[in-house]
């Protein structure tokens, strides 16, 4: 597993936030409350979905831990924020981007081994900025050919 690493610049997402545990996901109605909204955001860039993650500080990945998920799209800065809808802004920052191929259901193992075996062998620490994974043109719903990009927050250690 080998990452390419990326420098992202600072990105306003509007869309719907949920906070959630993993052993408690919310994400299917978080998603499912979004698809059908997001013709709504105006000023947008581009058709990818961003899937974000804020975690709190010093974030132990633990099943029962909260933080929260986003399902939003890219927009320009000053774009207005439909009603029952959110902003966040994605920093500017140094990412390790990784793809992802499979369904979510199956991607545990994929996430634990960034964090527990690459993360750990790098020359880099977790940054605390939004995680997040960029759900583009090869994106497939619960396809097993599903690919999408995930980028994880890194800073040199």
């Amino acid at each position: 597993m080998k990452p390419i690493i990326k420098s992202h610049p600072a990105t306003t997402l509007i869309g719907k936030s949920q906070t959630m545990t993993f052993a408690n996901d919310l994400s299917v109605a978080m998603w499912q409350s979004f698809m059908p909204r997001r013709h709504e955001i105006t000023n947008r860039l581009g058709e990818e979905l961003y899937s974000a993650q804020v975690y709190p500080i010093n974030f132990d990945f633990g099943m029962h831990t909260q933080f929260t998920k986003w399902a939003s799209v890219p927009v320009n800065p000053n774009t207005t924020v439909p009603q029952g809808m959110e902003m966040l802004l994605i920093p500017e920052g140094l990412y390790a981007v990784f793809c992802y191929k499979g369904i979510p259901a199956n991607a545990e193992p994929f996430f634990r081994s960034i964090f527990t075996e690459w993360l750990p062998a790098s020359s880099y620490s977790l940054d605390h900025r939004p995680h997040f994974e960029i759900l583009g043109a090869k994106y497939q719903h619960n396809s097993p050919d599903s690919e999408e990009e995930v980028w994880i927050p890194i800073k040199s250690k």
